[in-house]
């Protein structure tokens, strides 16, 4: 019998595309326990980020606020007051707890955990990184990027340097199970388990990595006149990320293997903390998402930064007896902006009117057509805004100038320049435009319109805003690290390379920035 306060697992991943899921229909994978979670709960089908890039999503989850009330629109950390679910539950009397990356702590310290164990994605996004001081522990404080190599490795298929006992996939599982065993048992507990995988690079350990063969995948989705469904922010993203290089068939079912891999390993350990719960699993909502997806070469692209499918759209799983219909798939849209009212609610408290999200608990007995959801990324002339529901999705991007109108799921064919549709379109967009009316968001909207402003201009140059992300200690000068290396020669280097440290700190450059940091390397 499930308790008047039943304890609280998140389990959230990052970069999981919806459709990844056997249980859910995806017949190459193999997800065993997440399969578990879709038979003994409910799986909400249509549910969509409010952002699709990580730091947005992660601050409207955790604020219950869409990225225009938060002011984070783009991977950069912002001053925030507002509070999060986390106040609530510790007020509530829960014992809160966080493990893994969280991709929000610049922002506000530790934005309401009671205790926090820090994994975070790039060095010095953390006053401290717990992982990476474990990995030093056990002998392997000389593998600089534990979750694979980035820059123009980034979409490259790798084997994880590190074994499995030591992966970050296996290192979050074994610190939820720590927490589960030496728990306040007096307490309700909530433990958010937050996973950096199946976040690029692409890098399961050993045999993981060998799961999946490039010759069994599936190809990219590319329907005719694939290039026309693409927007600003997917041509940007292709390019800094090195693969703007036009379509390689084998490449690209290599990459979706090792996808695929990373997927099932994270899998696996996900599995081990569901064991752990013990009879506790019944007395426990478990609610498993991701903060966005991964077009994986679906219309030509990779990463995020896209309102289709594969990148907006975000598993969400919720397992409670009593609670939530066990096998059970409701096409209802939903937002991460519903957990925080679903969990505030499950705990016995109560939500502020102003939050916008409605609990997953409530949610599923509504009708499917009448609910839409919004998303949203970046803002003014680079600003990128999405609703939908069951039926229905409308996108405008303002460096196009462009709408998008999709029906019934299928995204190869835009109707917003159908006559046929012209009633649909204008609705649907007047939504949009009405949700930033009402709380006077102008960087979106002038007046009953969208705002218009020059057309943005992508670069000609090909070398132009790659990305150059490596670890600060990783420098030329160094040379080979290895294991005996001295901790204070690579403190002493950190110096000399500070021009590279400040541009690894973005996502962006020009060949003008790479190519100055490049020879101050060459002449320190």
């Amino acid at each position: 019998m499930v308790k008047s306060r039943p304890n609280i697992l998140f389990i959230f991943t990052d970069q999981l595309r919806a459709d990844c899921i056997a249980a859910l229909g995806n017949s190459q994978i193999k997800t065993p326990n997440i399969d578990r979670l879709v038979r003994e709960g409910t799986a909400f089908t249509h549910c969509y980020t409010p952002s699709p890039v990580c730091m947005p999503a992660r601050h409207a989850l955790t604020c219950g606020a869409p990225p225009h009330q938060t002011g984070c629109v783009d991977n950069l950390p912002i001053s925030c007051d507002r509070g999060s679910f986390m106040d609530g539950l510790n007020e509530l009397g829960y014992q809160t707890h966080g493990i893994g990356k969280m991709h929000f702590v610049k922002a506000k310290g530790d934005w309401g955990f009671q205790t926090r164990e820090h994994a975070e994605e790039i060095m010095g996004e953390s006053a401290r990184d717990d992982y990476r001081d474990y990995l030093s522990e056990n002998g392997y404080e000389h593998v600089q990027d534990p979750y694979g190599f980035r820059s123009e490795y980034y979409y490259l298929p790798q084997p994880s340097q590190l074994p499995d006992r030591l992966h970050n996939n296996a290192w979050v599982a074994d610190r939820s199970i720590e927490f589960l065993k030496n728990r306040d048992k007096e307490k309700p507990f909530f433990l958010w388990s937050s996973w950096i995988k199946p976040h690029p690079p692409f890098e399961a350990p050993v045999p993981w990595s060998r799961l999946y063969r490039m010759h069994e995948m599936d190809s990219p989705y590319l329907p005719e006149d694939y290039e026309d469904q693409r927007n600003f922010w997917s041509k940007v993203q292709c390019r800094y990320k090195y693969m703007d290089s036009g379509e390689s068939k084998h490449l690209t079912r290599m990459i979706r293997a090792a996808y695929y891999s990373v997927v099932s390993h994270l899998d696996f350990h996900i599995g081990r903390v569901l064991d752990a719960l013990g009879p506790e699993i019944d007395n426990t909502l478990i609610v498993f998402s991701s903060d966005h997806g991964e077009m994986l070469g679906d219309f030509g692209c990779y990463g995020k930064r896209s309102m289709l499918d594969a990148s907006v759209k975000v598993p969400m799983l919720a397992r409670l007896p009593g609670t939530f219909e066990a096998g059970a798939k409701t096409s209802q849209a939903a937002s991460l902006l519903d957990l925080f009212p679903t969990f505030l609610e499950i705990a016995g408290g109560s939500v502020n009117e102003t939050i916008e999200g409605i609990s997953l608990q409530r949610l599923q007995d509504r009708d499917p057509s009448e609910r839409f959801v919004h998303s949203q990324f970046s803002q003014n002339q680079l600003g990128l805004y999405m609703v939908a529901n069951k039926d229905w999705k409308y996108i405008y991007s303002a460096p196009d100038d462009k709408e998008w109108l999709y029906k019934d799921g299928c995204e190869s064919v835009n109707l917003a320049n159908d006559s046929d549709y012209a009633d649909v379109l204008a609705s649907v967009r007047q939504l949009a435009i009405d949700r930033f009316k009402k709380d006077g968001y102008d960087q979106a909207i002038e007046g009953d319109d969208w705002a218009r402003f020059p057309k943005a201009e992508f670069p000609s140059d090909p070398n132009d805003g790659l990305l150059f992300q490596d670890p600060p200690t990783l420098q030329p000068s160094i040379g080979a690290l290895g294991p005996d290396y001295a901790r204070n020669e690579i403190d002493k280097s950190r110096d000399e390379f500070n021009i590279l440290r400040r541009l690894g700190q973005r996502s962006m450059l020009t060949l003008e920035e790479i190519r100055e940091a490049e020879a101050a390397t060459r002449h320190s």
